[in-house]
């Protein structure tokens, strides 16, 4: 096989981008519903933006043992030794439980630290923030079983398995958190932010009860533990720690923007978390290719085919190039009702639709950005990733983001530092891989 069709790559990616927006979409729910309750609407949507963001940047750090185990299974499942790596998924998953326990446990204690010195949250928003977080990240556990149980599956070829638990897990969202918070006539009173939370984490209990029924059903592989360690073990703990690295300079990044727009006032923050985590939706949508470049270029590579390795990375930047564009057509058609969606102060409105093109214009270098990751991730290239995100964000985000608040750039400013960020990461990825495969192609 020298190229693989486009049927094989949307047989992955498609379910991938379905089954990957489902963390931000419950963070998207959740800032939709309570940006337009009536008490203190700017200082919830706050809030809810601000855990939202965090709680993104901790799972991102965490999850990385579901692309490190992704990538082992696609490779051996390519060298036709999935055997090898039998008793490595049960100690992957408990790995996960216990790491995501000793999260939760320091977060939650530190919480009203966290939010009051990292993001400079005040007042009721801090109020709000702790409150908010420390009942939503109980679901820490859940979704970082659920994601090391998604690795797998994307590791076998097959993430439709995984599309249809986000399916019920967003829809189940939806539908508790507006009940929950808005209450029902003659019933219960709405809970508020507590209601958001609690909608939440049903969700996330849904989708992890689905991953294991398809684990057990569907998958070779069990959760039965083995106190030996499995020879894969060290090798996967590596890759994690290096792509933790990794996830975590990409969170400073985030963490900074957030800090600066605190310091801009109620408005900036509320409007930053509004595109946030529209960017973090997007991010996770565009990055169903990366998932297929991930899944099938672990296999390529484990079959040691690097001619397909090419065409897919050349195939894959152009399918994701074309969904980047399409989300920027959507939303331009639909600019100003995106905002009203999310929330109803007219300042907050106003500054969002003066910034969220700069949001859009950025999304065909992330699509590069994330599908060149994507690859490298399958190809067990950690510490790759983890120098170009150390690059990018000390040397091409910071400086711009703090030259740019020099000049009271504000939002604009944050953004700007994004764009530059995102075109660093992909440039230099674009670069490596030719320099490697071109040849070898």
């Amino acid at each position: 096989m020298t190229k693989v069709s486009l049927k094989d790559i949307n047989k992955i990616a498609i379910p991938a981008i379905i089954a990957g927006i489902a963390e931000p979409l419950i963070s998207l729910t959740d800032i939709a519903i309570i940006g337009n309750v009536e008490n203190n609407s700017v200082e919830a949507l706050a809030a809810v933006g601000l855990v939202g963001s965090f709680l993104s940047a901790i799972i991102w750090i965490l999850a990385q043992t579901k692309t490190a185990i992704s990538a082992l299974v696609s490779q051996h499942l390519g060298a036709k030794r999935l055997h090898a790596v039998k008793t490595l998924v049960p100690q992957t998953i408990a790995l996960n439980f216990l790491l995501s326990l000793l999260i939760y446990s320091v977060t939650a204690f530190f919480s009203e630290f966290i939010f009051k010195e990292l993001f400079e949250a005040r007042g009721l928003i801090l109020e709000y923030s702790k409150s908010y977080y420390r009942l939503r990240a109980l679901g820490f556990p859940l979704t970082l079983v659920t994601f090391a149980i998604f690795g797998v599956f994307r590791g076998l070829q097959n993430t439709s398995w995984a599309m249809k638990c986000s399916l019920i897990g967003g829809l189940v969202n939806v539908i508790f958190t507006y009940v929950l918070v808005y209450g029902i006539d003659g019933l219960f009173e709405g809970l508020h932010l507590k209601g958001a939370a609690i909608g939440s984490l049903i969700a996330q209990l849904t989708m992890l009860i689905m991953a294991l029924f398809y684990f057990f059903s569907k998958t070779p592989f069990h959760l039965k533990i083995s106190f030996k360690p499995n020879p894969q073990l060290r090798p996967l703990l590596l890759m994690s720690l290096n792509l933790f690295l990794r996830t975590l300079f990409l969170n400073i990044a985030i963490i900074t923007s957030n800090r600066l727009a605190t310091t801009y006032g109620n408005v900036h923050i509320a409007t930053q978390s509004i595109l946030m985590n529209i960017w973090l939706f997007f991010s996770f949508f565009i990055d169903g290719f990366a998932n297929a470049g991930n899944a099938i270029g672990g296999r390529l590579f484990g079959q040691k085919n690097f001619k397909a390795l090419w065409h897919l990375s050349v195939d894959i930047s152009k399918y994701s190039i074309v969904i980047a564009l399409i989300l920027i057509a959507v939303c331009a058609t639909f600019y100003q009702p995106i905002g009203e969606l999310f929330n109803e102060d007219q300042a907050v409105l106003d500054l969002f639709y003066n910034t969220f093109w700069i949001v859009l214009a950025m999304q065909p270098i992330n699509a590069l950005a994330f599908v060149f990751d994507g690859i490298f991730k399958g190809l067990g290239k950690a510490v790759l990733l983890r120098n170009v995100l150390f690059v990018a964000t000390f040397f091409g985000f910071l400086p711009a983001v703090f030259i740019c608040d020099a000049f009271n750039l504000e939002l604009y400013g944050i953004w700007i530092g994004f764009f530059v960020w995102m075109l660093i990461r992909s440039l230099s990825l674009i670069f490596k891989f030719r320099l490697d495969y071109l040849n070898r192609s």
